[in-house]
C-alpha cells in the first residue's frame, strides 16, 4: 500500500509541474494581439480610422469602446443612450459598416 501512495504522489507531482507549461504553450487568445496583427499584414483598416468614420455618425450616443473580432475580421463599436446598449459591426477589410443591433 506504501508503494501505490509513493507512486501515486510522484505522479501528482509530475502533473503538477507539467500543467504550467502546457498553460504557457498555449497562451490566451488576445483580440489587440491579433487586431495589430492584421493591421500589420495590411488585411484590416485601423481601428481609429474605422472610429472616424463610425463615431460622427453616432450622435447622441456615449461610446464605450471597440472589440475586434479575428476570425470575422470585424470590428464591434459599443455604445448606450438611456439604458440602451447598441452595437454596431463594421467589416475591418472594406470599413464598411454591417449593421446596428
Amino acid at each position: 500500500m506504501q508503494q501505490i501512495r509513493l507512486t501515486f504522489l510522484g505522479v501528482l507531482a509530475a502533473v503538477s509541474v507539467a500543467i504550467p507549461i502546457v498553460a504557457e504553450a498555449n497562451p490566451p487568445h488576445d483580440e489587440q494581439i491579433e487586431a495589430r496583427r492584421d493591421l500589420r499584414a495590411g488585411n484590416v483598416h485601423s481601428l481609429r480610422d474605422i472610429e472616424r468614420q463610425v463615431l460622427p455618425t453616432m450622435r447622441g450616443l456615449q461610446y464605450l469602446g471597440p472589440e475586434y473580432d479575428p476570425e470575422a475580421m470585424a470590428y464591434r463599436l459599443k455604445f448606450i443612450r438611456d439604458g440602451r446598449v447598441v452595437f454596431v459591426d463594421v467589416d475591418a477589410r472594406t470599413g464598411q459598416v454591417r449593421g446596428h443591433r
